[in-house]
Order: structure tokens, then C-alpha cells, then sequence
């Protein structure tokens, strides 16, 4: 067996795990489906611009750049943000070979060790051009600090200019820079030049896109990514993060990486001004996001936020595993030194092929809904090709026409047809989702927004929403503010994949701006089960009792559900003058026969838990899922 330091074994250790994860990377990449924000930065790539509500135009550009040289596929668009993320072991190599020597093949190696890492490129985000950009500006700097040299100042000017066209978030690199050189005496010198300040003036004009677009938009894009995302207010959920990047780092390369803060806190006290470099990057992006926790967002996906604090750490990590592993040596036997050390990686690597896989699920629902159930896998990246499958069936059945105007309750599946079928104009009547992503304003300026719409007086059209999104207030609200757009809204299909956990129902919606008065709007069924709860027993033939209200159109029949598939059906035949008067139950035309009890059979199933639902059946065909629960069956 090679010796686990020897250059050649990391060599090839290194290029086997790289060439693994990067074939892993492109087959996923070409079977996912877009993302929810992939998509949205695709459709903001149509609309060439400096910035967009959320973020400046790197991001868009790099999206639209992949999908044009390409084609019109996810891998085209993931294109240059797949070869971005294969650089960045490269850019760790490079960043610590001029302070570790070898050891910077380890460090390289160590990159596929953080999951998060490994899987930058996969998807078209902000965080690969800005961690590209980031360790850019910390090599060029560090080359600058340590060589006095021009070219590595201005380099690093460049690069703080390049990186603040990528996010907001990124002004967390140069102020790292400004406390390391506020704080390190040594450093204080370069304060008098002026290549340092002309490198600054460089770094300035970054701020640019960001700062023409919030001054022509009332500073929507700051107020959103400084006031309105976040509450400001203490959340103590913000206390569990954490737990959480000690989850999605890996527990042992997370303690690790505390580890070698450590480490290079105690060099840095010895007068490393390298390691305090590092540490400054480091620190800033670890320590400020997991402070600023409990006050900041905790309702959408921030455990990425620190990802680019973990990178400079890697510079030093095997060196401090090298630390680590003579304190255990001191303590313990050699045999559990050299696991504890080793298990370290090790588990990093199987993290990265947990998340991996985690995400590729998406690609293979429909076959391994048979292993896990339902309501499990997530379907963000799934779905959309058939849904404009479905839509390009309609026309060819003549069920819509060509030109009709395709209008969607959210705006993620407006971005999704209008990426399969560039030719439609779509549009979102979404107001909710927009606003809380901070988007609200971008649809403005495109005029894709509701607002738009409601100008497009007396026009049809079909109105798609994405009901597996929506509860069932949600879903009324959608259906109450499209009924107030358009004159007449009538059931015309539906779309269930993958046993329902991601449903679409199309409406024909004529004219919008007409009054709909005399028209009937289709709302949502509420049901309500009496006697079966989350986590019921039954047994032997059981009734399945409870009550339904359908506004304006009643319900043809209830199917009861195990596992999604049909195991009873029934009517409405019971009187709830109750729920008439409590539910507005006079809204359905079959009122004060509300009720039901639908005996289930459940002698013809084995012991178990199983999922229970019932699905609403409209006069319309139309079908709703609802009353979702997990119940066991003992005979």
C-alpha cells in the first residue's frame, strides 16, 4: 500500500475523487431540470441588464452565455458554472502552494472533503462566481501583501470589482481584507501607497450595477437583501446554526475546521501574518453569518451563507491534522490517532456522495417513489418537462390555441414554460412569492406581473396553477384574485405526476378585465375527516367520516386513498346543518348535504402504516387532493 503522504498517491487520489465528481456533475446536470432560482436567473438572462432585483448581472449573464452557446437544455445553462466549480480545488491548490508547499495537493483534496464544495457547479447559482472571484482576490491579495508587488494590487482590485458584480453578500471579502489590514501592524505600511489605494478605486467600481439599479428602483434590491428578508428581531431558531453546518460540512470536518481557526490563530499570534490572512477571510464569514443567525432570515436556505470561510481554512488544515494527530499520539495509542485523523476526510467524502445523491434523487422520482413512498423525494427539479409536454399536447388537440396567453399563479413555473417554449409570452399572477424572494419589482420592470396582465384588456387565456405548492387558503386566494381578473374561469385539465406529489390544473380564463358577476369561480373543496387523525389506528371495516364543502359546484364523488391508490368511494349523503352554518357551507350547491362516512375495508391490506387521503371529484372532472395523513392499519 502507498504511503498516504507521498506526492504521488495524492496525486492520484486526486485526480480519481476530481474525475468521479465531475462525471457525477455532468450527468446530473444534464438530468436535473432547473432549479427554482436557476430559472429565474435564466429568465433574467433574456433581459439583458447591469443588475436585477436581487443581485448584479453576473449570475444572469453566465446562465444566458451557457444556454446560448449550447442550447436549450439545463447542462447548457449549468455550462460555465460547472467549469467555474471544477476550478476551485485548483484555486485552493494554487492559493496555499506559496504557504504550504506540498501540503497544497492535500489541501486540493480536502476541497471534495466539504460537500458543499464539491458540489459547486452542479447548479446555476450566485456562489460559484463569487467563491471564484473570492479566492481570487484572497490569492492576489496574499501574493500582494507578501511580494509588494503592483500587478498582484491591482489584480486584487480587479477581482473585488469582478466579485461585487456577483452578490451582495460578497462585501463580506473585502471587509474581511480591511480588518486584517486595520488590525496587522506589519500590514499598516501599504495604508501610504498609492497602488493600494488605486487598487481600492478599482475595487469601488464594482458597486456600480448595484448602485445604478437601487437608485432608479427606489433602493428596492438593499431594502430587500438588508431590511425586509430579514426580521431583525431575535428567532431562536437562528440558535440551531451551527448544528446545522455541522451537518451539511459534516461533523468531523466541521470540528476540524474550527480546529485549524485555532491553529491558525496560535501561528498568527507568533507573528504568521499568512495564517492571520487566512483567518481574517475565515473568520469573517463564519463568525459574522453565525452571529448574525438568530436576527437574519431562518424561512429560506441560508445554510450556504458561510461556504466561503471554509475554503482559506483548507489552506491549513493538513498541517493542523498533522497538529491534531501528535496531541492524539501524546494521549492515545497510534492506531486510534491514525483513525481519528483519517475517519476526518473519509467522512467528508461520504457527505459529498450523500448530497450528491441526495440531489440526483430528483432525476429518478418516478422509480424510487415504489422504495421511499410519497411525499418524500423533493420535485423541485422535476416535473417541468412534462408539464410543457403537457401543454404542447393541448394545442395539437386544439384544446388551447396557439397564441393564447399563458398565464401561472407562480412565477417559478412561468420561467419554466417560458424556458421550454421561448416562443410564449408568460405571465405570473404571482404577488406573494415575488415579494417574498424580492423579486416583485424585476417582474415590474419586465411587465410580466399582474399589473401588466390586467392591461390586456378583453384578451383569453389559460391560467395554469401548481396546486402540490398550495394549501388550501393559499390555493382559494389564488383562484379568488384570478376570478377577479378575468370575466369567466372553467375547469379545462390537469396534470399529476409522480403519484400526485406535483399537481397542475389548467383553467380556461376568458377575458381579462370582464365582469364576473354572473360567472361561477372554482374555488377550492374543504374537507374535514372526524374521525381519523395523524397517526390513527384502524381496523376492520371502517368508516371514513367527515364532511366536504365545494363552493358553487358541489362534488360528484370522494375517493378515500391508500397510498395513493383508490380503496373506497363514496358521496355526500349526511345533513351538517353544523357546517353549513359554521363553513359558509350554503356556497355549495348540495347543501345542508355535506357529510359522509365511506366504509374502508381494511382487512384486504397487511399491518402497517400507510398513507390516507381523500380526493375531491368535481362535476368539472376536476380532482383535488386532500386530507393528508399517515395512518397504521392493525388487524
Amino acid at each position: 500500500m502507498q504511503n498516504p503522504y507521498s506526492r504521488q498517491f495524492q496525486l492520484q487520489a486526486l485526480c480519481l475523487v476530481a474525475f468521479a465528481v465531475l462525471i457525477t456533475k455532468l450527468f446530473l446536470g444534464w438530468r436535473l431540470e432547473l432549479y427554482s432560482d436557476e430559472i429565474f436567473y435564466w429568465q433574467a438572462s433574456r433581459f439583458p441588464a447591469i443588475a436585477y432585483s436581487d443581485l448584479p448581472f453576473m449570475t444572469a449573464m453566465l446562465a444566458g452565455i451557457g444556454n446560448d452557446l449550447f442550447g436549450n437544455h439545463p447542462l447548457a445553462v449549468r455550462s460555465l458554472f460547472l467549469c467555474l466549480g471544477s476550478l476551485l480545488p485548483l484555486l485552493v491548490y494554487w492559493l496555499a502552494r506559496p504557504l504550504t508547499g506540498p501540503r497544497a495537493i492535500e489541501s486540493a483534496l480536502l476541497s471534495f472533503c466539504v460537500p458543499m464544495v464539491a458540489l459547486m457547479g452542479l447548479l446555476a447559482v450566485p456562489d460559484v462566481p463569487m467563491i471564484v472571484c473570492g479566492l481570487l482576490f484572497v490569492g492576489f491579495l496574499e501574493r500582494a501583501t507578501r511580494l509588494n508587488s503592483n500587478r498582484y494590487w491591482l489584480l486584487s482590485g480587479f477581482m473585488v470589482a469582478l466579485g461585487m458584480c456577483t452578490h451582495y453578500r460578497f462585501i463580506v471579502y473585502p471587509a474581511s481584507a480591511f480588518v486584517y489590514m486595520a488590525l496587522t501592524k506589519s500590514q499598516w505600511h501599504y495604508w501610504r501607497r498609492p497602488v493600494f489605494w488605486l487598487a481600492a478605486t478599482i475595487a469601488v467600481t464594482g458597486l456600480i450595477p448595484t448602485i445604478v439599479f437601487n437608485l432608479s428602483n427606489d433602493l428596492s434590491g438593499v431594502g430587500y437583501h438588508l431590511n425586509e428578508r430579514h426580521p431583525w428581531a431575535f428567532q431562536t431558531d437562528g440558535l440551531i446554526q451551527p448544528l446545522m453546518q455541522a451537518a451539511v460540512v459534516t461533523p468531523l470536518m466541521f470540528i476540524m475546521a474550527w480546529l485549524t481557526m485555532f491553529w491558525m490563530y496560535l501561528q498568527a499570534r507568533q507573528g504568521d501574518t499568512r495564517a492571520g490572512l487566512m483567518l481574517a477571510f475565515a473568520a469573517g464569514h463564519i463568525l459574522l453569518f453565525m452571529t448574525l443567525a438568530p436576527w437574519s432570515d431562518t424561512t429560506r436556505t441560508t445554510v450556504h451563507w458561510p461556504l466561503s470561510g471554509y475554503l482559506p481554512i483548507l489552506v491549513y488544515m493538513p498541517s493542523a491534522m498533522r497538529w491534531l494527530y501528535t496531541e492524539l499520539t501524546k494521549r492515545y495509542s497510534l492506531s486510534i490517532a491514525n483513525k481519528t485523523t483519517a475517519s476526518i476526510p473519509f467522512t467528508g467524502l461520504i457527505g459529498t456522495a450523500l448530497l450528491l445523491i441526495g440531489l440526483g434523487s430528483q432525476g429518478f422520482n418516478a422509480s424510487l417513489q415504489s422504495i421511499v413512498g410519497t411525499d418524500v423525494l423533493s420535485n423541485k427539479m422535476a416535473g417541468w418537462l412534462p408539464l410543457s409536454d403537457k401543454i404542447e399536447q393541448m394545442k395539437t388537440r386544439g384544446v388551447i390555441d396557439d397564441d393564447t396567453l399563458l398565464v401561472t399563479d407562480n412565477y417559478y413555473t412561468a420561467a419554466q414554460i417560458g424556458f421550454r417554449q421561448p416562443e410564449n409570452t408568460v405571465y405570473t399572477t404571482d404577488q406573494d412569492k415575488t415579494i417574498r424572494d424580492g423579486r416583485d419589482t424585476q417582474y415590474r420592470i419586465w411587465e410580466r406581473d399582474l399589473s401588466a396582465l390586467a392591461g390586456l384588456t378583453d384578451q383569453n387565456a389559460v391560467f395554469i396553477t401548481e396546486d402540490s405548492t398550495l394549501d388550501i387558503n393559499e390555493k382559494t386566494a389564488v383562484m379568488q384574485e384570478a376570478c377577479k381578473l378575468f370575466a369567466d374561469i372553467n375547469y379545462l385539465d390537469s396534470l399529476w405526476l409522480y403519484q400526485g406529489d406535483k399537481r397542475f390544473t389548467f383553467y380556461r380564463a376568458n377575458q381579462i378585465g370582464g365582469n364576473n358577476t354572473d360567472n361561477l369561480c372554482p374555488l377550492p373543496a374543504l374537507v374535514w375527516l372526524d374521525n381519523v387523525d395523524e397517526g390513527a389506528t384502524l381496523s376492520g371495516t371502517y368508516p371514513i367520516s367527515g364532511w366536504a364543502v365545494a363552493p358553487e359546484l358541489g362534488v360528484e364523488r370522494l375517493l378515500v386513498q391508500l397510498n395513493r391508490r383508490t380503496a373506497a368511494e363514496g358521496t355526500r349523503n349526511i345533513e351538517r346543518e353544523d357546517v353549513v352554518t359554521a363553513m359558509n357551507g350554503q356556497s355549495d350547491p348540495e347543501a345542508p348535504l355535506l357529510g359522509f362516512s365511506i366504509p374502508l375495508d381494511t382487512s384486504v391490506y397487511s399491518n402497517g402504516t400507510y398513507e390516507l387521503s381523500i380526493i375531491v371529484e368535481r362535476p368539472t372532472g376536476e380532482q383535488e387532493l386532500t386530507s393528508i395523513r399517515r395512518i397504521t392499519i392493525r388487524n
